[in-house]
C-alpha cells in the first residue's frame, strides 16, 4: 500500500485496455504484401507497411493470391480460427471479387450481375 507522498510523487495510472488490431494502427485498413499464402486454412501471412507480420483470412470461394501479392486488410476476426484476427478484402488490388456472388457482394467485392 503506498503512502500519500508516494501518490502525490507518482499518481495511479489507469489500466490501458489491449486494442483488438494494434497492428493497423488506428487506421481503417492497411496495405500489405503476402509472405505465405496457406491454402488449406485458407489463411496468409501478410507483411503490413505498419512493419508488422499478421495472419489474415481470406473470405469467400476460391482465391487468386500468392507470394508477394498485394492486399488491403481490414480488422475482424474468425470465430474458428485462433489467432486470426484480420480479414483481407476482396475486390482490391491483388485480391480479386469471388465469382457468380448474388448475396452480400459488397464483402466480397462482387459487381451487380447484369440482367
Amino acid at each position: 500500500m503506498p503512502t500519500v507522498k508516494q501518490l502525490i510523487r507518482n499518481a495511479r495510472q489507469p489500466i490501458r485496455n489491449a486494442r483488438k488490431s494494434a497492428a493497423l494502427k488506428g487506421c481503417p485498413q492497411r496495405r500489405g504484401t503476402c509472405a505465405r499464402v496457406y491454402a488449406l486454412r485458407k489463411v496468409a501471412r501478410v507483411r503490413l507497411t505498419s512493419g508488422f507480420e499478421i495472419t489474415a483470412y481470406i473470405p469467400g470461394i476460391g482465391h487468386n493470391l500468392q507470394e508477394h501479392s498485394v492486399v488491403l486488410v481490414r480488422g475482424g476476426r474468425v470465430k474458428d480460427l485462433p489467432g486470426v484476427r484480420y480479414r483481407i478484402i476482396r475486390g482490391t488490388l491483388d485480391a480479386v471479387a469471388v465469382k457468380n456472388r448474388q448475396q452480400g457482394r459488397s464483402k466480397y467485392g462482387a459487381k451487380k450481375p447484369k440482367k
